[in-house]
């Protein structure tokens, strides 16, 4: 049995730690430096393949024991392309495992490969730029999986399912509207957040039919996943043809977010960490047993110094050489608030713009006491880390867990201080009342930056599917109204918001509430749906636009939110109005209103002011174009619909105020003074003649 009490002594730490950058192979082209950390191996072996799988190792060399802990092996020669693993003899027995730090992986993973990252990249990969983003408030994500985005026929890509699938350019569907990357620069979002590209099990990469999976079950995290590249046996193609994607992407304004489970591993005791140095990387039980807050079977022990530094060196690797954008991190409860922390700080010296969020929850009970556990109830003491927020999406459309109960959108009742909550980016704010919020009691976040607002994604029922299921006696049209009310409330919050990819097109999965090893049948865009819901479609792109060309809906403080957002009293139920004051945050709109009227039938508003107002949304359409203009301090909101307003004019008795950006009249006060001392000149000179 393994005492893992030794891992966590300061004695322990004090030996074994080790800093330096050179873990894993270090390829020159005159040699190839191999280390690998396993502190209480007996022997380590370094076997060199000529092939990543179904062959013997063409050489067996043994490693030296180096500085705390490591073990080290020069080969000089040029390595690259040459595949390896490590045979490391421990007291719990001996293991042929691949490299924890490979950075490039044979099929199905087995083995790592030595590479000269210079051969991998694209033509005009170094001078990559990301697209600039001043706040990630900024931010408009869309997550999507890889094969999801282009496997259907419709998606008329040359390679279904690939990277390079989402790579490509000047793809229509059989009506001729954009699909894949097109699609996404048509509709505006600014990040795509990609499900696990990194090296996962449960998929055999060289059958092209072994069927699908989320990808959340990591095996190599340096290596990206092999089914998603045009030749999954030769290590550099699958690193090539992500960059590839990158690149594409960041040349579309397009930024890329990893989705990175660093809560647990696919395997337990077979997995490579495991056989690398049995026992460290886990958390265990007393008795010895794995522990499993992920409900996977396991959990990564992240307060460990050297799983916290392996874990900085993967998030640091992907941003330095693919220039990742961000990362999100699956069950964040797991990881410990320390090394999420460290890995914001990390990430920061490299570019403070990278973004960092998750699910800030665990699926089980985990050892690592609860006030180090990355949840949404310590995200206070995480600066520029975000979390979900399951507050919102649970009051906009109803709880994943049963599916017949609704929320705000489809027939719920009770949901609107749960909805105010999203609204004002889930933090304080005097005219939200806590204690009516679904889950949280309390503001969870001290900026807005910390919120990601949605109504679904990748897990549970979609959007639609969850409207099928509490609105089935409602007709097509009805369910279509609820669709656009739940992402307009996402998309008119303060936060940062957060959607599924398809659900602008009235996404179904034909009712599977958990798709993560399903059929393509059931997980994959079928493009006509564009066609078949494009006002959908351009509703979402309205929105949009209306953001991103509005930073009064995406304020950066939340001093600022609670001096510029303030909430009108709603007539009746189901209904949430809201008015944000003086150009806020700079915005070229003096006032807005925003109504959610979530009823079957229309309601009237009060509006804060007389004044001429625009209505720039409705229930039918959404952008920055004026649809409706009209005079008064009254509105009526059809049912089940959306309504945005501004005004920049406001009456007073028969006096129309133009209210516009305020204006600098200190520079009018000079030109006054000026010209009143040339009136006083002249006028002087006309007195001596």
């Amino acid at each position: 049995m393994i005492n893992a009490k030794i891992f966590d002594t300061d004695e322990f730490n004090d030996q074994y730690y080790y800093d330096g950058d050179d873990l894993g192979a270090i390829y020159t082209k005159e040699k190839t430096t191999f280390r690998v950390w396993s502190p209480l191996a007996t022997k380590v072996t370094l076997f060199l393949y000529d092939k990543g799988y179904k062959s013997k190792p063409y050489d067996k060399i043994k490693m030296e024991k180096g500085v705390n802990g490591t073990w080290f092996v020069e080969v000089k020669d040029d390595l690259h392309g040459v595949f390896y693993t490590y045979e490391i003899e421990t007291p719990q027995g001996k293991y042929e495992t691949v490299d924890i730090y490979a950075k490039a992986c044979g099929v199905n993973g087995a083995r790592g490969m030595v590479v000269d990252l210079s051969r991998t990249n694209p033509e005009g990969f170094l001078e990559d730029k990301r697209p600039t983003l001043i706040n990630t408030t900024d931010a408009i994500i869309y997550e999507a999986h890889i094969r999801d985005l282009t496997i259907h026929k419709t998606a008329n890509v040359q390679h279904p399912g690939k990277f390079l699938g989402l790579a490509q350019h000047g793809t229509r569907s059989p009506e001729g509207l954009t699909t894949g990357l097109d699609h996404l620069i048509e509709l505006g979002i600014t990040h795509v957040h990609l499900l696990p590209v990194t090296d996962f099990g449960s998929i055999d990469e060289a059958n092209e039919n072994s069927g699908y999976n989320w990808g959340y079950n990591p095996v190599n995290y340096f290596c990206v996943e092999g089914s998603f590249a045009t030749n999954p046996i030769d290590g550099v193609t699958r690193i090539k043809e992500f960059k590839q994607l990158v690149q594409a992407l960041h040349q579309s304004n397009i930024r890329v977010i990893m989705d990175m489970p660093f809560s647990h591993t696919y395997q337990t005791k077979e997995a490579p960490l495991y056989k690398t140095f049995p026992g460290y990387f886990y958390r265990l039980n007393e008795d010895g047993s794995f522990t499993n807050g992920s409900s996977f079977g396991n959990e990564l022990a992240t307060e460990r110094p050297m799983v916290r530094k392996y874990l900085v060196d993967v998030v640091k690797y992907y941003a330095k050489e693919y220039h990742i954008d961000g990362f999100c991190f699956d069950q964040m409860g797991l990881i410990d608030t320390e090394t999420m922390n460290l890995i914001r700080s990390e990430l920061d010296k490299i570019d403070p713009t990278i973004m960092i969020y998750g699910h800030g929850i665990t699926k089980g009970e985990s050892i690592l006491p609860r006030m180090k556990q990355a949840i949404r109830e310590n995200i206070k003491r995480l600066p520029r880390v975000a979390a979900f927020n399951d507050d919102g999406r649970d009051g906009i459309k109803g709880d994943p867990q049963y599916a017949k109960e609704p929320g705000f959108v489809n027939g719920g009742i009770g949901f609107e201080e749960t909805v105010k909550f999203t609204v004002v980016g889930g933090v304080e704010h005097p005219e939200v009342d806590y204690e009516k919020v679904i889950y949280s009691k309390e503001p969870w976040a001290t900026q807005p930056n910390q919120v990601i607002n949605y109504a679904s994604f990748h897990e549970n029922l979609c959007l639609y599917d969850k409207i099928v299921e509490t609105a089935e006696d409602l007709d097509m049209n009805t369910r279509i109204k609820m669709a656009k009310m739940a992402n307009a409330i996402v998309l008119l919050s303060q936060g940062i918001p957060f959607f599924m990819a398809g659900e602008e097109m009235l996404r179904t999965k034909n009712g599977d509430d958990n798709s993560f090893q399903s059929p393509d049948f059931i997980n994959q865009i079928v493009w006509n749906s564009k066609y078949d819901h494009f006002e959908l479609f351009e509703y979402y792109r309205g929105l949009i636009e209306l953001r991103k060309k509005h930073p009064a809906f995406r304020m950066t403080k939340a001093e600022m939110i609670r001096n510029h957002l303030k909430f009108i009293n709603s007539p009746v139920t189901n209904t949430i109005a809201f008015n944000i004051t003086d150009n806020a945050n700079g915005d070229s709109y003096a006032d807005i209103v925003v109504i959610f009227n979530a009823n079957s039938s229309e309601v009237k508003f009060k509006l804060p002011h007389f004044g001429i107002w625009n209505v720039v949304v409705d229930g039918d359409k959404a952008g920055t174009e004026v649809l409706k203009k009209f005079s008064g301090n009254e509105v009526v909101v059809p049912e089940l619909s959306t309504m945005v307003l501004y005004s920049n004019e406001k009456t007073v008795g028969e006096i129309t105020v133009v209210e516009k950006e305020k204006t600098d009249y200190r520079k009018y006060a000079k030109y006054a003074l000026g010209a009143l001392g040339i009136y006083l000149l002249l006028r002087g000179r006309k007195r001596r003649k």
